[in-house]
């Protein structure tokens, strides 16, 4: 894993992940990451 690309630290110094790692994993974890390329946890938006 490669820090900025990979994963960052926030401001109280928790790891977060990024989208494209979530991509090289390939699957999504059902856990409402804040970078989910999947969209897992969003609101969904009425029509």
């Amino acid at each position: 894993m490669k820090e900025g690309e990979d994963f960052y630290f926030n401001e109280d110094g928790l790891m977060v992940f990024t989208s494209a790692y979530h991509l090289k994993r390939g699957y999504c974890c059902k856990n409402k990451c804040k970078h989910c390329p999947w969209g897992y946890g969003k609101k969904k938006e009425k029509k």
